[in-house]
């Protein structure tokens, strides 16, 4: 029986340390390809490259496993990835592991969880996966282990048609992790501030900052998930549609 074809690619850039972790995993359970970005490309959200060429290069950093940089964004990526370079469809499109979590409003500007989104749209079995440390030198060991439990139960079981999955691993050793929460996306978002500075030729300029705030304080969501040590599962859809809304609207008579 052949190997699953595992398509994997991140926003944190070729050389990020989650990146390799990811493909450790991976590279024994599938077929492993690997397309990521030459540079970080983290806050891309689903940015497309239109007005500039995109350019792909061989990689020897995962010694024989196939492997592209991309000048692309992480949506580039997967589309080049499956178009271009495989010319089909792989069985499985992850990405991560993201240095940062993506829980609540993050999925949105997330480059991670995008490419995933890219994936669900081509109707690819799709994860992101995300752990709650920024650090360049944060433990992967533990996000590694559930990695591995939910890409084999994705690819072993029915997986629904035009989602992807968005994984956040809390920041805490393995033993003190309590398992896998499937939940919805908290109701949080940045509170968003902008520091005001200066360059050495006195001109302006602004970087942004603030603080990421759940709203709800809701025990269902994957924030409340994270904080009390579960790995949190939200299933993600592309259909932004607010189906809620139609009747509303229609009322209108417009």
């Amino acid at each position: 029986m052949s190997k699953p074809l595992i398509l994997v690619t991140n926003d944190d850039g070729i050389t990020a340390p989650g990146l390799k972790a990811l493909v450790e995993v991976v590279k024994k359970i599938g077929e492993v390809f690997v397309i990521a970005p030459d540079s970080p490309q983290s806050g891309m959200g689903h940015a497309i490259t239109v007005n500039s060429p995109i350019r792909i290069d061989k990689s020897d950093v995962f010694g024989k496993i196939p492997t592209y940089t991309c000048s692309g964004t992480p949506v580039d990526c997967v589309k080049i990835g499956i178009f271009h370079v495989l010319k089909r469809k792989p069985d499985l499109v992850i990405s991560g592991i993201n240095h940062g979590s993506n829980a609540g409003s993050n999925v949105i500007y997330s480059g991670t969880m995008s490419a995933a989104v890219e994936g669900a749209i081509e109707n690819i079995p799709s994860i992101g996966f995300s752990l709650d440390d920024f650090a360049h030198d944060a433990n992967f060991l533990p996000a590694q282990h559930f990695a591995r439990v939910i890409i084999q139960k994705a690819l072993a079981s029915d997986f629904p048609d035009s989602i992807c999955l968005n994984v956040n691993i809390p920041n805490l050793p393995l033993e003190k992790l309590q398992g896998i929460k499937v939940c919805r996306q908290a109701m949080a978002f940045w509170e968003d501030r902008f520091d005001e500075r200066e360059d050495p030729l006195g001109k302006k300029y602004y970087w942004l900052t603030g603080k990421f705030r759940d709203q709800e304080g809701a025990e269902d969501t994957d924030m409340a998930a994270l904080k009390k040590g579960y790995v949190s599962v939200v299933p993600v859809q592309f259909d932004m549609t607010a189906h809620h809304a139609i009747s509303r609207l229609n009322q209108w008579k417009m």
